[in-house]
């Protein structure tokens, strides 16, 4: 265990970058999104540069993988000593309110390393919000790792009444709003300028129970050191109209989300489709995989009769 925990930075960067450019030649399918991702989003950006920053996306990727697998193996002075940290005293300011604090970040960096460097270094233990991972080995081994050091998880389905319960108790709640959440769940919203579905639940327990919002990032910095920074707490706008407050603060809150990936956009995760709901053109693939799924659905049910 010590010798995992022990392997240099250097030699976890060296192998994640070769990891990362394996992954980019022999993932295709999630190489092309990433292609299509970057280029909708950056209409203005050239072939070459979005060949650059596609590869770098996957070499964050590689070393991610790495680190995270090395972290299952860290102690807290582990670490301690690997990540930096910017703005404590936004989180610490915030904690002392007593009404608990939310905590909106992305897959960007190293996005499981915040959460568990929380505990090590300020002694608060962290509540997340997660899906369940399909393969259970896989399920079991991220719930370990996620859950050293005193920290929790909520499964999505249903978290609404333990989110809450969490802030009552005037305790850290994180929750991941990069990605793309059902329309029935979510608000229209923009994010890079292109509409998207975005989960209103970070803005609807800030406001419920009237808890600071902070940006929390963990990203990879020129000396491929991790930092993670604490921005202050967002401000939030409180109407007597529910519905437009929910809109409108969880659009403060995408647009923290969006100024963080724009500063690193070679270490947010554009592997996944953030704008099929809207622009499904954008995966023809997907649109054809759907119609073929449907069209079994129905020859199923058909048969059934």
């Amino acid at each position: 265990m010590r010798f995992i925990a022990g392997i240099p930075k250097s030699i976890i960067c060296l192998l994640g970058n070769l990891l990362g450019i394996l992954i980019y030649y022999i993932d295709f399918p999630h190489r092309r999104i990433v292609k299509r991702n970057l280029k909708f989003a950056y209409p203005e950006w050239a072939d070459d540069e979005i060949y650059r920053v596609s590869r770098r996306i996957f070499q964050n990727l590689g070393i991610t993988i790495l680190e995270i697998l090395q972290m299952a193996f860290f102690s807290k002075e582990d670490f301690l000593r690997n990540i930096r940290i910017r703005g404590e005293e936004h989180l610490l300011n915030a904690v002392e309110g007593g009404k608990g604090v939310v905590i909106i970040s992305a897959h960007l960096g190293n996005w499981e390393a915040a959460s568990l460097f929380a505990p090590c270094y300020f002694g608060y233990p962290v509540t997340s919000v997660a899906r369940k991972i399909e393969s259970g080995i896989i399920n079991r081994w991220i719930f370990k790792l996620r859950t050293r050091f005193g920290n929790s998880i909520i499964d999505k389905e249903g978290a609404l009444p333990e989110m809450t319960q969490t802030l009552r108790c005037g305790k850290i709640l994180a929750l991941m709003i990069d990605q793309g959440t059902k329309k029935s769940e979510g608000v229209e919203l923009v994010f890079y300028g292109k509409k998207v579905t975005v989960t209103p639940a970070a803005a609807m327990l800030a406001l419920r129970c009237k808890s600071p919002v902070l940006p929390v990032f963990c990203v990879r910095e020129e000396d491929q050191k991790l930092t993670i920074i604490i921005e202050p707490p967002v401000d939030l706008v409180r109407t007597k109209d529910l519905r437009d407050d929910l809109s409108t603060n969880t659009q403060i809150m995408t647009c923290a989300i969006e100024n963080a990936v724009r500063r690193y956009p070679d270490q947010w995760l554009w592997l996944h489709k953030r704008w099929k709901r809207f622009y499904p053109g954008l995966y023809p693939e997907y649109i054809a995989r759907r119609k073929r799924r449907r069209a079994k659905k129905i020859k199923k049910m058909l048969s059934e009769r």
